[in-house]
């Protein structure tokens, strides 16, 4: 799929551009002369041990020797990407930028938004995408085959649908960290020691999650098996549920979205 075509990624030295770069060239889904990266400084970076990857500061000059270009700089940086790519096939990773916004910077029609998370610097990220009318299916296979080069990635059915996910998986591992906190200050409240109760809280949100993953059930089947119970953790999570747990969590990905709407 990714054979013959050259790659290039705009801020491939931040941390998203950084970790899909590395990762195509680590599963040698790229060889390093398929990537070229623009950045403010054309030091090799992060692609110190991969020599062959061409590292530039002039968006220009990547957008003449590439076939694809990956878009992964902050979304106020947007309108000083001062290039005309043609009709090439153009991903976006900026949240609160529409896909006609990115068009009408970059020039090009084969436009598709893509969120990732930072779960992409361990291979581990979410990425959905969403694919102008000009994406063809063969274009669909590129998007596809570079973005699960970190991870999963899923073609979603509406560019609104994007902004929905720049609230809940965009946000990485903002919500569980949280979580973790809430958790961790209740544990050293309680007079555990500090190690002993950072401990406890990462095994129990990891190991749940993982758990959770593997099982493939619905979260809210575990939740009611653990209320009928009874025991110990029922009474924890009925004090939870009864306070509004459900209600915050709704409110703050509600005002998430909004904002990723509104850009």
């Amino acid at each position: 799929m990714l054979k013959d075509l050259v790659v290039g990624v705009i801020g491939g030295q931040g941390w998203v551009g950084r970790a899909l770069g590395l990762a195509l060239l680590e599963k040698r889904l790229l060889a390093p002369e398929q990537l070229v990266v623009s950045s403010r400084s054309a030091h090799t970076g992060a692609y110190v041990d991969w020599p062959g990857v061409r590292c530039v500061q002039d968006n220009r000059q990547l957008a003449d020797l590439v076939d694809v270009i990956v878009l992964s700089i902050r979304p106020q940086d947007l309108a000083d990407i001062d290039t005309q790519v043609g009709d090439k096939l153009v991903i976006s990773l900026l949240a609160m930028a529409s896909q006609e916004s990115v068009a009408r910077q970059l020039g090009s029609q084969r436009v598709v938004r893509a969120m990732p998370n930072a779960a992409a610097e361990i291979q581990r990220g979410y990425f959905p995408w969403y694919a102008s009318p000009a994406i063809s299916d063969g274009d669909r296979g590129i998007v596809q085959a570079l973005l699960e080069s970190c991870g999963t990635a899923r073609e979603v059915s509406s560019e609104d649908a994007i902004d929905y996910l720049t609230a809940v998986s965009g946000a990485g591992p903002a919500y569980p960290a949280l979580l973790a906190q809430a958790m961790l200050s209740h544990a050293r409240q309680a007079g555990l020691d500090d190690d002993v109760a950072r401990e406890a809280v990462m095994q129990t949100l990891v190991g749940g999650s993982l758990l959770l993953e593997q099982q493939a059930a619905e979260p809210g089947e575990m939740v009611k098996r653990l209320v009928d119970y009874q025991g110990t953790t029922a009474e924890g999570l009925s004090t939870m549920i009864e306070g509004g747990f459900e209600r915050v969590v709704h409110e703050g990905l509600q005002a998430a979205y909004r904002t990723a709407r509104e850009g």
